[in-house]
């Protein structure tokens, strides 16, 4: 993305609903952190942990809260919003459009028989479209995909380089893959028999709803018998693997390199941090938290906070650690005491 000719900050507190105190008339072409922006740049304070780069900033206008509005230092231009975060995301978007689709069927591009859309498309170079494919319009599927056989999309979305949509796999509207994605593959199901392991069929489907986005390299496994669900408006990071029959909730936030084993329930609302491991037939209740690299064994009850492993209550093992941490310089007295009454 490229930053287009810029906007005043005039423009800028008029498209973000903000109150501007200072020049409407200066011109700002980008966007930058307090420490290394520029008297052209717009940036932004979130928090009170920044307010010494605020005071030092260069910065030509700066995104703040009420909280902030009468700092004797720092940038003397300032848009009051009442959320800095959302306000700086309407900003970026028009700072930095995205470049239109290329619409349009590259002349690469494999179109299976049977595969059909509606409206305007945009297929990239050497992308390979299965048979019976159907697309909803405005979608796009960037060079080097793959939809297999039968694969449904709704409207708006886009599939990134070199991600995999395979059989039995359906998406909802605006539905976002990130490059080498890989959804609705088999799941990693085997039965020990005399021979050895003996892979279990994978005939359930994988159903992603509406504005779900999963990142790059993340796998969703379809189901075995019954069928792997991810709930509208759900994020789910780089690096994840969610197992088959897994059912993910509605606005579920699922970070880096965190493990969901198979036929686990994930209700609504719930956030797992990068690296946390979830065993297999679990249920996390609605709102309940995994901490980074929480080890979850059993159930998590609903609006529950854990981490640890394995996962227990967050305020206990922070009581524990904190216990711990006294338990140390009483081990060395007692030590010393050992030593002194042994000579």
């Amino acid at each position: 993305m490229c930053a287009r000719a810029g906007l005043t900050a005039g423009q800028v507190a008029d498209l973000v609903g903000g109150e501007l105190l200072g020049r409407a008339d200066l011109r700002l072409a980008g966007v930058a952190s307090l420490e290394t922006a520029g008297p052209g740049d717009l940036s932004f304070l979130t928090s009170s942990r920044y307010l010494p780069y605020f005071h030092r900033s260069r910065a030509g206008a700066v995104l703040l809260t009420p909280d902030f509005r009468d700092e004797g230092a720092g940038p003397a231009t300032r848009i009051v919003v009442p959320n800095a975060a959302q306000a700086l995301n309407q900003a970026l978007a028009a700072l930095y459009p995205e470049p239109p689709p290329a619409w349009g069927v590259d002349s690469t591009a494999r179109i299976g028989r049977g595969t059909r859309w509606s409206g305007r498309i945009a297929i990239g170079a050497h992308a390979t479209l299965g048979r019976n494919v159907e697309l909803g319009r405005d979608c796009v599927v960037e060079p080097h995909a793959l939809l297999e056989d039968g694969v449904r999309l709704g409207v708006a979305c886009h599939i990134g380089p070199h991600a995999v949509v395979h059989s039995r796999t359906s998406l909802g509207n605006r539905v976002v893959l990130r490059a080498g994605a890989r959804v609705g593959g088999p799941g990693f199901g085997f039965e020990p028999t005399e021979h050895g392991h003996e892979r279990t069929s994978h005939v359930g489907r994988c159903i992603i709803g509406d504005d779900v986005e999963l990142g790059a390299n993340t796998t969703v496994d379809r189901g075995s018998v019954a069928d792997t669900v991810i709930g509208p408006g759900t994020k789910i990071d780089n690096l994840v693997q969610v197992g088959h029959n897994v059912r993910i909730g509605a606005r579920c936030l699922v970070m880096a390199q965190v493990g969901i084993s198979g036929s686990t329930v994930i209700e609504d609302d719930v956030i797992l941090a990068g690296q946390a491991g979830l065993a297999d037939h679990l249920r996390v209740g609605r709102g309940a938290r995994v901490a980074a690299q929480g080890g979850v064994i059993g159930d998590v009850p609903a609006g529950a906070t854990v981490s640890g492993y394995p996962a227990r209550s967050h305020r206990s093992v922070l009581r524990q650690s904190a216990a711990l941490s006294r338990l140390a310089p009483l081990v060395a007295s007692l030590e010393r005491l050992v030593e002194r009454d042994g000579s």
